[in-house]
């Protein structure tokens, strides 16, 4: 009888660029509100800025990540084609080659042999490709998908701190974004862990960690600048 294995690899392209998107969504628009909000700027400034730092931030992740994740499909396309190349070029090397990978990973000799040849006579660069670059179809680099996960995350993420920010005023606008940004990055961060099979209570406090410190860092900074202007 066969049964249904649930696997999370396969949500490792979109689930990194969606949780680095609203991760840095929320950290660097909260930051941001808070920094210029500790300059004793009024309201308007701070939304205004945490506006622009949103649509910013998003046309950044997007191209980031494309760029970044499109080298990546360079770099594996290219190994691709130097295999098809090896392998037009001297197959019994590559059969060879293939095997001795099978008898290191714990295959008798004539096993193997035998696995490369039926693997390779059913799909010689996808055998190679897996199991000599380690490039899969779960694994494979889609920069379109990162960057369009990276871009409405980081906008998503980064619309919570200005929502709130929108309908406080300034005299309490700095602790109350900071604390419901901090609570939004808990459930980020453990929402990304329940995901992704790891600890929810260390995937929120790892989050809370990094945003902690980058909203403590410009409120020092707003406020120095505020102070000398």
């Amino acid at each position: 009888m066969s049964h249904r294995e649930l696997h999370r690899t396969d949500r490792i392209g979109w689930l990194r660029a969606a949780v680095l998107g609203a991760n840095d969504g929320i950290v660097s628009t909260a930051s941001l509100i808070i920094g210029v909000a500790a300059a004793n700027a009024d309201h308007g400034a701070v939304i205004v800025a945490g506006t622009a730092g949103l649509v910013a931030g998003a046309m950044s992740m997007a191209a980031g990540e494309y760029v970044s994740v499109y080298s990546q499909s360079d770099t594996e396309n290219a190994d691709l084609e130097r295999e098809r190349r090896e392998l037009a070029a001297d197959p019994e090397h590559e059969l060879t080659e293939l095997a001795g990978i099978y008898v290191a990973r714990g295959l008798e000799p004539g096993l193997a042999q035998e696995v490369a040849r039926q693997l390779t006579e059913h799909d010689a660069v996808g055998a190679h490709a897996r199991d000599e670059l380690g490039i899969s179809e779960t694994l494979s680099a889609r920069p379109i998908q990162a960057a369009v996960f990276s871009a409405v995350s980081f906008a998503l993420g980064a619309l919570l701190p200005l929502g709130v920010a929108a309908v406080l005023n300034m005299s309490n606008m700095i602790p109350l974004v900071a604390v419901s940004s901090l609570a939004f990055l808990a459930l980020l961060g453990g929402v990304a862990a329940r995901a992704g099979g790891a600890s929810i209570v260390v995937g929120a406090v790892r989050v809370l960690f990094w945003g902690a410190i980058a909203m403590g860092a410009t409120a020092l900074v707003g406020k120095l600048f505020g102070t000398v202007v």
